[in-house]
């Protein structure tokens, strides 16, 4: 239940009594609630039909966590730099004013993000503090042989086979 009430300078007419509202320089109409109780039932309601799109979104991320933990290790730090060279290969899209889906940017960040979560709490669980999984990580990245990411792989051989239909 909503109540109205209209100030002027000179009178002050209230449709509501119940309301204690303060005294302010404030001349127009003041919308109060009444009763919030029914304004929560009512939040709780779209809260409810909104988060039935958040389910969807929620499974979707359980999916791909419990995808990403039965991963090795190994496994996981190949999909990491394979991720870094798409989001590479994205950036120079952007900056060439090439076509491309803007939103793949988020989606492999947070991707990569969540494969480095689940490297880290493996670390956790061996026992592995924090100084020492950063020298780790510092020598996994000098370790790493720069190839090139595998959209790019399959654009070469994209090409190599067009080529080759010319040529025969």
């Amino acid at each position: 239940m909503m109540s109205l009430s209209i100030t002027t300078p000179s009178s002050s007419v209230n449709f509501a009594s119940k309301l204690n509202l303060s005294k302010s320089s404030f001349h127009g109409v003041r919308i109060a609630q009444v009763c919030p109780v029914h304004a929560r039932t009512a939040h709780s309601i779209t809260t409810t039909r909104s988060s039935s799109s958040m389910v969807v979104k929620m499974a979707k991320r359980d999916e791909e966590l419990k995808e990403i933990r039965t991963k090795t290790t190994e496994e996981l730090q190949e999909e990491i730099v394979d991720l870094k060279g798409e989001l590479f290969m994205l950036r120079l899209q952007r900056s060439a004013r090439n076509e491309f889906k803007s939103s793949e940017f988020l989606r492999m960040r947070k991707r990569i993000a969540r494969m480095l979560t689940v490297k880290r709490e493996r670390e956790m669980e061996e026992g592995i503090n924090k100084r020492i999984s950063r020298k780790l990580d510092r020598k996994w990245k000098k370790s790493i042989v720069p190839r090139p990411p595998p959209s790019l792989k399959k654009l070469r051989e994209e090409e190599a086979a067009e080529e080759a239909k010319e040529s025969a």
